[in-house]
């Protein structure tokens, strides 16, 4: 979340064709560019309605068994790992708005092949392909919110959580009632929005890769090899999203097994868009300040007592309960994830990096799918709950361990260099 005018940044940058006939003044005190992201981030949000309602479908539509079902939303998650590293790979090669174009256009074609799959090679390579497609814009679009001033990227990098936010909530809701008249619908919906938002993409956002990028081919690895910081919060973080996304998947189970229909989950699950939507602007103004490794660590306590939560609830009170509890935590980890890991990142392996901070929500979808599920057919909801618990207790004592060595680096990273002349 830095900060010069988009103006002054472009003067630096490559910037595609497309881009020069967008003026880049300010707005509310981020330029053109991030509206243009957050517009996108809405609409592929909103209309992204296939994703939270796909163990439904697998298990109901395609009767599946649960353990299956949660097994190809890995299969997603799978995909998810490959985009990240893909998107910011191609972000510092061939740009970020071509990236994000790519991932749009191929998400809605993988889309339409899941949707339409009957056998279940089909339904598993549809589905490895839509996790590669689906996400492949987060890095390239967190590149270029990367690619601003320091002092914008916090504004920057909220805007666009909370559009996606608010895009989550109407499709939740949406696709609850809308499920009743077959997942089908869901699925062309899906499509359609995905197309709306590379139109989004094609015709407002500008390219801001760096334009020596390209010159300088600085390997990933050695680099992050190196970076023991860097791997260790990555590390944290894949415990994290292994905690908060096994809920999207064993709470449509859990409420099921309740006697509760796909309506009542929608709506459940949209207080999480919804609390995200009121709640988000004013965390990052109470919280943008304070000591960011401190509320990521109680952050993420609260995903593991909200997670532990909603295992153990009957009713919709209190899944809606959990829902708030462990959406809390979520919003704490959101304000500050995506400058913290800019923060880290060397200018010419930006995009690269951001991927690498993307791919620890991938690999949570991999891992939390598949063992939320086991542990939830093996053991049981309570168990389930206890270990989600555990699970935000050690989190929590991981992140405030590592605190200490992010504030050295944060120091040393403020303190000014030589000059050049």
């Amino acid at each position: 979340m830095r900060e010069p005018s988009v103006v002054a940044m472009t003067t630096s940058s490559t910037i595609n064709p497309a881009a020069t006939a967008i003026p880049s003044q300010p707005r509310l005190g981020l330029p053109k560019l991030v509206w243009a992201l957050a517009a996108t981030h809405f609409v592929g949000r909103a209309g992204g309605v296939v994703r939270s309602f796909l163990v439904l479908y697998l298990t109901q539509a395609q009767h599946l068994s649960p353990a299956t079902a949660g097994a190809v939303v890995a299969a997603v998650g799978l995909g998810d790992i490959g985009s990240q590293l893909l998107g910011g790979w191609l972000g510092d090669r061939i740009g970020r708005r071509n990236t994000m174009l790519v991932g749009f256009v191929g998400a809605a074609v993988a889309l339409a092949a899941l949707g339409s799959a009957d056998s279940m090679p089909e339904i598993w390579a549809a589905a490895v392909g839509v996790g590669l497609t689906i996400e492949l814009f987060r890095p390239a679009g967190s590149a270029a919110v990367a690619d601003l001033p320091a002092q914008q990227r916090i504004r920057a990098f909220g805007l666009l959580y909370w559009a996606a936010n608010l895009g989550f909530s109407v499709a939740t809701v949406t696709a609850g009632i809308l499920a009743k008249y077959g997942y089908g619908l869901l699925f062309w919906i899906n499509v359609v929005a995905s197309l709306a938002a590379a139109l989004i993409v094609w015709r407002l956002v500008p390219e801001t890769r760096p334009a020596g990028s390209m010159r300088t081919r600085q390997a990933l690895l050695p680099v992050l090899l190196r970076d023991r910081l860097m791997i260790a919060m990555m590390a944290i973080h894949v415990g994290y999203f292994t905690l908060f996304l096994q809920t999207f998947t064993t709470l449509p189970l859990l409420m099921t097994a309740d006697g509760l229909g796909p309506a009542t989950y929608g709506a459940v699950l949209a207080l999480n868009g919804i609390a995200i939507v009121v709640l988000q602007p004013l965390a990052v103004r109470l919280l943008a300040g304070r000591n960011a490794y401190a509320v990521s660590a109680v952050s993420m306590l609260l995903v593991g007592v909200g997670a532990a939560l909603g295992a153990i609830s009957h009713g919709t009170a209190g899944f809606a309960g959990s829902v708030v509890i462990w959406t809390l935590g979520q919003i704490g980890i959101a304000v500050r994830f995506g400058d913290t890991f800019a923060d880290l990142a060397p200018a010419e392996l930006r995009g690269r990096y951001m991927g690498l901070a993307s791919t620890t929500w991938s690999i949570g979808a991999v891992i939390g799918p598949l063992a939320g599920t086991a542990l939830l057919d093996l053991a049981g909801p309570t168990v389930l709950g206890s270990v989600c618990a555990i699970g935000g207790i050690a989190l929590f004592a991981a992140q405030r361990a590592l605190a200490p060595a992010l504030r050295r680096r944060t120091a040393a990273q403020d303190e000014p260099g030589p000059s050049v002349r």
